[in-house]
């Protein structure tokens, strides 16, 4: 026997020119295809679990999803219950617009353009402050709900821990602030 009738070479794919011909798209998804499609929604699933609770509590998805999810986070163990509990969030996740929950997953994760821009932005203004005071004017206007004396001290602090070669825990604080202060507006 040759190695074609063994099995023995990969099949080939079909001419490009019937790959998405209108009979094959009205045609059922294979079993296959089937498959692929909820190991994806399960790993969709995994990373819903993945994220910290409060975030989850933001999302927009159905209550009895969130529970779900709830309840994966709270088992300890990867053991055969979780397993279980994934897969069941996979098949609640069939039912439900799976677009949001991506760019939401996206924007957690900080792989949304939008959110990273933010974030770029906020570094600038932070280094911008670091290097002219002038900017603590300007911030109330962009801010308003920030606390100016707080962050003038950070900034003191900041440049004293840069004089002096220490870690950078201020400079980080004054971006965390800036950070909370823009999800506020």
């Amino acid at each position: 026997m040759t190695p074609a009738r063994l099995g023995g070479l990969p099949k080939q794919p079909p001419p490009p020119s019937r790959m998405n011909s209108p009979e094959e798209d009205s045609l059922p998804l294979s079993k296959t295809q089937r498959k692929h499609a909820m190991e994806e929604l399960q790993s969709l699933g995994e990373a819903l679990v993945a994220l910290p609770s409060d975030r989850v509590k933001k999302l927009d998805i159905p209550d009895d999803l969130r529970e779900a999810v709830v309840v994966a986070q709270r088992m300890p163990r990867q053991d055969e219950a979780k397993r279980r509990q994934m897969q069941y969030i996979g098949r609640l996740m069939r039912k439900v617009e799976i677009e949001p929950i991506r760019s939401a997953l996206a924007d957690a994760r900080g792989d949304s353009a939008s959110e990273t821009a933010r974030l770029h932005r906020l570094e600038k203004l932070r280094n911008d402050l670091l290097a002219d005071e002038k900017i603590l004017q300007e911030i109330p206007a962009l801010y308003p709900s920030i606390d100016l004396q707080h962050l003038r001290s950070l900034r003191r602090a900041a440049l004293k821990e840069h004089e002096q070669n220490k870690p950078p825990r201020n400079f980080r604080a004054i971006f965390q602030l800036l950070k909370e202060a823009d999800q506020q507006n």
